[in-house]
């Protein structure tokens, strides 16, 4: 029902979207039909938005709805959702990002493409990045977070943290991604790779981790080289079972287009026309990050990924991974590239953890600088 009151904007909208003030039949659209209801000045604004394709709005929506309620978690909104059509009441600009946020989903499905929740946080966090967008149109627009095209599907960063890196990758031999676990770093490192190898810019893939236990002892490995690095390097190999068809990974490690490395069996060798992936990073040594990193050949890019904050090493060893970001951040073909806790890209509850320890970390690091101030202190002051 229409509410009296409402802004000149207000109504030109209605009439430019549903077919004009007299009533005649909307106009058939490429975009969902959106109309702003008018309201009171001290009331909440309202649009409503209509989805031509039923399968596509129920697929938008997602299961139980759960696409449209972090919709209306993260702005602050309520959005009612009937049929096809779905009415956001809140704050104008942030109805307005949510149907920026919609509607970029929406054309994304009638593309053939797929959405997940992790998709729609990030079309939110691309939203919040580029600010008020009061007539966005997602056909005419170019993404403004940059995608990595592989033959499966384009992969698109979904925060601002990932654009730099993703550009970072198309731009610079050698490449640190470094942060916190959940932020994306080795699932768009190999997408980089396949998306090299695809294209035949390089021959092989090379991915390569430190057998280093996370507290456990696990023992002898059996099997040969693969089978026992294999545990290792499973998060890998699920992102290159996520980015590319099964058959073709089997074939291609059958080949020797992909590699498993294990870090301590790459000295001597000199890595030409490969993406070299090196995952877990911050559990290399000095000396093996160093060995690491002079294996680089012609033709050859580089990828170095790790959370400084997930150290396994024994106590008191220093971490390649620190060493070399801080020797090498402003080495002409070296990118180095943070993430924080507010690029994890899982379940957000995994961001909420992620800065629970970091607070805890940097308290800890507060309260030891204050006491070696307060001994600094009392060593300076003139005796009694």
């Amino acid at each position: 029902m229409r509410r009296p009151g409402g802004s000149d904007s207000d109504r030109a909208l209605v009439a430019t979207r549903a077919g004009g003030p007299g009533g005649s039949p909307p106009r058939t659209v490429s975009r969902p039909e959106a109309r702003w209801l008018d309201t009171p000045d001290d009331a909440p604004s309202q649009i409503v938005l209509a989805f031509d394709d039923n399968r596509l709005a129920s697929l938008l929506f997602g299961h139980y709805g759960q696409n449209l309620a972090l919709v209306e978690r993260r702005l602050e909104i309520v959005a009612e959702q009937r049929g096809n059509h779905v009415t956001l009441e809140g704050q104008r600009e942030a109805c307005d990002q949510a149907r920026h946020v919609l509607e970029t989903l929406y054309a994304r499905l009638k593309k053939g493409g797929e959405i997940a929740p992790g998709d729609v946080e990030g079309v939110l966090r691309e939203a919040a990045s580029q600010g008020f967008l009061f007539d966005f149109d997602p056909a005419a627009k170019k993404q403004s977070f940059d995608e990595i095209q592989l033959r499966r599907r384009p992969v698109r960063a979904r925060t601002a943290a990932q654009d730099a890196y993703i550009r970072a990758l198309k731009r610079h031999t050698l490449v640190f991604g470094v942060g916190p676990a959940g932020t994306g770093k080795t699932w768009l490192a190999v997408a980089y790779a396949v998306h090299l190898l695809e294209r035949r810019v390089v021959d092989k893939i090379i991915l390569s981790r430190p057998a280093v236990e996370a507290g456990e002892r696990l023992g002898f490995l059996p099997g040969d080289m693969k089978e026992k690095v294999d545990p290792y390097l499973r998060p890998i190999y699920d992102a290159l079972h996520d980015l590319m068809d099964r058959a073709f990974v089997e074939r291609a490690m059958t080949s020797g287009e992909i590699e498993i490395a294990p870090l301590a069996f790459m000295r001597g060798r000199t890595l030409a026309n490969a993406c070299v992936i090196l995952d877990e990073a911050q559990n290399t040594t000095s000396m093996q990050m160093k060995m690491f990193l002079t294996r680089l050949g012609e033709n050859s890019h580089m990828i170095v990924t790790g959370d400084p904050s997930q150290i396994d090493l024994p106590p008191g060893q220093t971490s390649g991974l620190a060493e070399a970001v801080a020797l090498l951040s402003h080495v002409e073909g070296v990118e180095v590239c943070h993430f924080a806790a507010a690029d994890v890209v899982r379940h957000e509850l995994v961001g909420r953890i992620v800065a629970a320890y970091d607070g805890k970390a940097a308290s800890a690091r507060a309260r030891a600088e204050a006491r070696a101030n307060e001994v600094a202190g009392a060593a300076e002051a003139p005796p009694r």
